[in-house]
């Protein structure tokens, strides 16, 4: 049979939000790929929406005899003990963010990967929404000019805490574990790798348990000078007003409110093949810094569904993971470092280690020519 005609028979782990809502559909809208069993408890919500699936223990998913591909959308703490025992079953694995809860558990996972020769990758869904889509698209195009200062806001208002695990005090629970991977990847996918990170996390709401604002600078520089300033920044009481991300450069700025649809669109029940689907309706901003006049530009179509399209062809076409395990590490490595730094309040390196670093630069170039 040939690789056009293989079906990637998929094992889902874990059938809460981030399975139902993301996962799932995504799945299933891609051609070879077949969601053929789900781990939950939740056999009556999986069986209303999948009928023909096969639902058992999240243990036995990861260990299908007849699954390829085991997909772990769970809470936190469970990534590791998952992803290692799939992997060791013999399947490539896709881990929902964060990666793992600690850099420990990461270059652990990334090392059972290389001894099993199995495909392991993270879920940094949000490289394919059109705010980061269309940042991408105004960096290449040169009108910004040199770019000093990149900023993103993903704020909430949820001034009520919640009775659910990512509010409770534990680990891997709190807003920067639950956003900062998304915020952290788009940085390192638009900038590379930072120098140094320092940090404020905090808990603001009164009857908070956990992390509930965050405020992260990653520093770049270039022939040991500074040359641009990143801000991750998310928080938990922001009603909104303003804009989610920003770019500033000596030539012009750009700006872009409002959030990518593609969340909205699958909670209402929008499958990702509907022509709407993706479909931003907030352009970005220009704002030239001569003359001050502000153009609308239409930003791109989201399409996270690409991601495991190039999943998809990495299993059957042995094409490059859409994220590397190199790129899962360094981001690991930042959201750890960003932990250290609000703790102790100073700037600090990245923890990674000499091939680590080569890692990451090989897997940099090599996305970049491909």
């Amino acid at each position: 049979m040939s690789a056009t005609e293989r079906i990637v028979r998929v094992a889902l782990i874990g059938y809460g939000f981030a399975g139902k809502v993301y996962h799932a559909p995504l799945i299933r809208s891609v051609p070879g790929l077949a969601l053929a069993v789900v781990g939950s408890s939740r056999s009556e919500a999986v069986h209303a929406d999948i009928p023909d699936t096969l639902v058992c223990t999240a243990e036995d998913a990861a260990t299908h005899p007849s699954v390829d591909l085991v997909v772990i959308a769970t809470p936190n703490e469970s990534h590791f003990a998952l992803a290692a025992t799939a992997l060791r079953a013999d399947k490539d694995v896709v881990v929902d963010k964060p990666f793992t809860i600690t850099l420990a558990e990461a270059r652990s996972l990334a090392e059972i990967a290389r001894q099993h020769g199995r495909i392991l990758s993270v879920f940094h869904n949000r490289r394919w929404e059109s705010e980061v889509l269309a940042a991408k698209a105004m960096l290449e195009s040169g009108a910004l000019g040199e770019v000093s200062h990149y900023e993103c806001h993903m704020d909430r208002y949820r001034p009520v805490v919640r009775e659910r695990w990512r509010e409770s005090a534990g680990p891997g629970a709190g807003l920067w574990f639950d956003l900062g991977p998304h915020l952290i990847d788009q940085a390192l996918h638009l900038f590379g790798l930072p120098q140094s990170v320092n940090a404020g996390i905090a808990t603001l709401r009164s009857a908070g348990q956990t992390d509930d604002w965050a405020h992260v600078q990653l520093n770049y520089t270039r022939n040991g000078k500074d040359h641009l300033r990143v801000v991750l920044h998310c928080t938990l009481l922001a009603a909104g007003g303003g804009p989610r991300s920003m770019l500033h450069g000596t030539r012009a700025s750009w700006m872009k409110y409002g959030a990518d649809v593609q969340e909205q669109q699958l909670k209402e029940g929008m499958l990702p093949d509907d022509p709407r689907f993706g479909v931003d309706p907030d352009a970005g901003i220009l704002v030239d810094g001569a003359t001050g006049t502000r153009t609308t530009i239409p930003v791109p179509r989201g399409e996270q569904r690409r991601y495991y399209i190039q999943i998809r062809d990495a299993i059957l076409k042995g094409q490059v993971p859409p994220i590397s395990v190199g790129n899962a590490i360094a981001v690991m490595a930042i959201l750890e470092a960003s932990f250290e730094s609000a703790a102790r309040g100073q700037v600090l390196p990245l923890p990674l280690t000499a091939a680590e670093l080569a890692e990451w630069h090989e897997g940099e170039h090599r996305d970049r020519s491909s």
